[in-house]
């Protein structure tokens, strides 16, 4: 980065006396203030609208993030600190931006916004603190650099996979049309980040749901090292904005009034016409992706360009022209902030060093469920219902007792769903509730994260569960990860139509479950038959994680039992004993504790214990390992792929904590 020397005169203008001094014989002065002034003119400032009072609070807004990025860096030469993402040269945006924004609205920024973060009143001690991987910063010490946010100061954090949380700007946003307010949100992404499905997928929902939100693309010209001209062909991301039926607005992202009077109109407009908007900030990032990265793909020409425009030298001259400022008081200003950052500098490094405790690390993975759980009746009845209509019911029921819950889905609304599961919903809990979506596995996920953290809970259907794998980072990286990175807890069902047995085809018939069950933080459950389905279901609901719930098509309209007209729970992790037996036990779900009642009923002379899981995660270790301990004999069956099937964490964990009382152990899959 040695080519950046010269932007130590950019980005103080005001200093380079300082640094110079040792040269004042040689050069007057006068002439290099004047030099430096015509270096800074590139950027025009329009005050109009802004007092005295407020130009001033801006100025220490913008300055302050250039100034903790500088120590940053010095600390990062030092090895005290592990990684930065470097916002110097990109400030105006997220400071800008964030000024413009209410207390209440949310933001979801990326690598360089830093001013979102200094500038919604987040404690420095615990901002350095996160930057240290202290337990004390954000997210515990779980995540690195600027992979953190503040749900406090409604500041969503980022995860590494860009674009993905744009989604989640639709759910708090729709959160805020369900609830008549006026909350707006904001989400960062790059240029780069923009070539992303989930930019596409959630750009295109927020239109078609005419959800508040202020897309801000921060167009700096490369996606790490890749230039503009190899991403994308479009000649700017306004342009994008027809294609989606919205409003897009371009402005210059150096200069900080136009980006705070860009946003402050948006976002204005946006509360009383709730409509998303794109807003394309043109800008540069003066240092690369990442420090280890470094620049050198960047051609020399750019940096003497833009160090030109720097937003904060620039914005300080024009302070000076105003007469708003003078060296004395840019002097008193720098060292008032240097002495802040310092001083939160030693409080956070006097923190205790982490240590390893792998059980204050699980505690975190699953929100505490404490939801009160009603039993089935005790007479339940003579009603058979299918597993079909188990589900439907389930549904029914859970969205009668709580107006919170929204339902999302492909056809679910006026059509009822492809199995028509949510028949009749539409016409009972309005469209509001029930929810077409476009064709966005991916969206509509993130969107159901955006809603829980307003308090909301959803049910996302997939139309198969197949197609989850459209949606698979926002189900493993997002959903999953929430509560272990923020204390959040995620109220989201997923719905997955799952298995064969009904001529469908390789994609979507497939048996996934045991992608999600090695997923930590993700709750799986998988019904056998229809008193089940709705008793977990309705649990589902209620759980404070997200579930992914598994519901076999061929069941259901195959599959009938006894079912209570009343509401109930059943809890996860708790199995089901089917049939009782001596001589053998039989561990299936789903489908396949059919095919145990089918064995078992064509060995009338063998006593066989056959156990329904019902959940698996968690899954009942306790009931699975006393049967063997008691058989000696067990025989995993399900439905899966021959490979590393969930029966192979059932064989692992018989094998290894019931092996002496084994006299024998297989697992086979079913097809």
């Amino acid at each position: 980065m040695r080519r950046l020397v010269s932007t130590s005169i950019v980005e103080n203008p005001l200093g380079i006396h300082n640094h110079l001094s040792n040269f004042a014989s040689r050069i007057d002065f006068m002439a290099k203030k004047a030099l430096q002034k015509e270096k800074l003119t590139a950027i025009q400032y329009d005050r109009s609208g802004f007092d005295d009072a407020q130009l001033l609070n801006i100025y220490r807004s913008i300055l302050l993030p250039r100034m903790i990025e500088e120590k940053m860096l010095i600390l990062l030469r030092q090895g005290k600190v592990s990684k930065w993402f470097s916002g110097i040269g990109q400030e105006a945006v997220a400071v800008g931006a964030t000024l413009a924004l209410q207390s209440t609205d949310y933001i979801m920024p990326l690598h360089r916004n830093l001013g979102v973060f200094t500038n919604r009143g987040i404690n420095l001690t615990q901002l350095f603190a996160q930057w240290q991987g202290s337990r004390e910063g954000f997210t515990k010490g779980r995540d690195r650099s600027f992979h953190f946010g503040s749900p406090e100061h409604r500041i969503i954090g980022m995860i590494s996979h860009l674009g993905a949380m744009l989604p989640v700007a639709n759910g708090v946003s729709l959160a805020s049309n369900l609830d008549n307010d006026d909350v707006i949100s904001l989400a960062f992404s790059g240029d780069g980040g923009a070539s992303e499905g989930d930019f596409h997928e959630a750009i295109n929902v927020a239109s078609v749901w005419d959800l508040p939100v202020i897309f801000l693309v921060e167009n700096n010209g490369y996606g790490l090292s890749t230039p503009s001209r190899e991403q994308f062909r479009c000649k700017q991301f306004i342009d994008k904005a027809i294609g989606y039926g919205i409003e897009g607005v371009q402005v210059d992202g150096n200069n900080i009034l136009d980006v705070h009077r860009a946003v402050t109109k948006i976002a204005a407009n946006m509360r009383k016409n709730r409509k998303p908007v794109i807003l394309e900030a043109m800008t540069f990032r003066m240092r690369g992706h990442e420090e280890a990265s470094g620049t050198k793909y960047v051609p020399q020409e750019l940096f003497d360009e833009w160090g030109k425009k720097d937003p904060v030298g620039n914005y300080e001259r024009f302070m000076i022209d105003e007469g708003i400022l003078d060296e004395a008081k840019v002097t008193e200003i720098r060292k008032e902030f240097k002495a802040l950052i310092n001083q939160h500098l030693e409080e956070a490094w006097a923190l205790p060093e982490v240590t390893s405790d792998t059980q204050f690390e699980l505690a975190d993975v699953y929100a505490k469920d404490e939801v009160a759980l009603t039993p089935p009746p005790s007479d339940i009845g003579d009603r058979e219902l299918r597993v079909v209509d188990a589900c439907k019911e389930a549904l029914e029921q859970g969205l009668e007792r709580d107006p919170k819950i929204i339902m999302m889905g492909q056809d679910i609304a006026e059509y009822g769903g492809v199995f028509k599961v949510s028949d009749g919903f539409l016409e009972k809990f309005g469209k509001d509730r029930i929810r077409n979506t476009p064709i966005c596995e991916s969206a509509i996920i993130g969107s159901g994260i955006g809603l829980a953290l307003r308090g909301l809970s959803s049910v996302v259907e997939m139309q198969f569960a197949d197609f989850v794998s459209c949606g698979i980072n926002q189900m493993a990286n997002n959903l999953a990860k929430t509560h272990y990175r923020w204390d959040l807890p995620v109220r989201v069902t997923v719905r997955m139509p799952t298995g064969a047995g009904s001529a469908a085809g390789p994609f979507h018939s497939q048996s996934n479950e045991a992608w999600f069950a090695k997923t930590p933080g993700l709750k799986v459950v998988y019904p056998s038959n229809a008193f089940d389905a709705k008793g977990l279901l309705t649990t589902a609901l209620l759980d404070p994680n997200p579930v992914v719930f598994f519901e076999h098509k061929y069941l259901y309209r195959s599959s009938s039992s006894i079912v209570p007209e009343a509401y109930y729970n059943l809890p996860f992790g708790k199995a089901g004993i089917v049939k009782e037996g001596n001589d053998l036990t039989i561990v299936a779900y789903g489908w396949a504790v059919q095919w145990a009642e089918n064995a078992a009923a064509a060995m009338p002379d063998t006593s066989i214990e056959i156990i329904d899981l019902r959940s698996l995660i968690p899954w009942d270790k306790e009931t699975v390992l006393e049967s063997v301990k008691k058989t000696g004999k067990c025989l995993i069956v399900h439905e899966d792929t021959q490979t590393l099937g969930f029966g192979a964490e059932i064989a692992a964990v018989v094998a290894d904590e019931a092996f002496q009382w084994l006299d024998a152990v297989s697992y086979t899959h079913l097809r």
